[in-house]
């Protein structure tokens, strides 16, 4: 087997999930940063970050979903989903923006390709890294899960997240 070189997935360090004012502020964010700054130096080119951005169109479950958070619902280009301000500094080669939690899809395939080494770091655990990285696994990438570089809506979620995770081996792997 060929092992390709990593390629680091920030997922999601957008400012919706960094403001403490947000419904869905990750309490431990700003914890995730040093260590994404720190993976992003390792990985040089191959780093890509993703951005959570709303439907364009409601349907089926996410008519309730923004019923039940509509501060949400705005402009893809609203700055509520720019990326906080530490990770736009550090001007990430790659960006790959989804209308859904799990970014393993089309755009994130064609950047790094179809069978790739993921690194995932980002938030939140127990929603948008834990969705990438069963979609990627799935899809055959082999993935690690960097516990110190994520943040989840509270410590006992990101930890069952971590946990879950961890059932997937040898498809996922978390490093703690």
């Amino acid at each position: 087997m060929t092992q390709h070189a990593p390629w680091l997935v920030v997922i999601d360090a957008q400012r919706i999930f960094a403001d403490p004012a947000s419904e869905w502020c990750a309490p431990r964010f700003p914890e995730t940063v040093g260590p994404i700054t720190e993976l992003v130096a390792e990985h040089g080119d191959r780093v890509v970050q993703t951005r959570w951005i709303p439907p364009p169109a409601k349907h089926g479950s996410w008519v309730p979903y923004f019923e039940r958070f509509p501060f949400a619902d705005r402009s893809p280009h609203d700055p509520l989903f720019d990326m906080v301000d530490e990770i736009a500094e550090l001007r990430l080669p790659h960006t790959v923006s989804e209308p859904t939690f799990g970014k393993w899809g089309e755009h994130l395939r064609d950047t790094v390709g179809r069978d790739a080494h993921l690194v995932l770091a980002g938030v939140a655990t127990d929603c948008c890294v834990l969705s990438t990285a069963l979609a990627a696994a799935d899809a055959g990438c082999f993935v690690e899960v960097v516990a110190a570089a994520c943040a989840g809506s509270t410590d006992e979620a990101h930890e069952r997240a971590l946990a879950a995770m961890e059932l997937y081996a040898p498809q996922i792997q978390v490093r703690r």
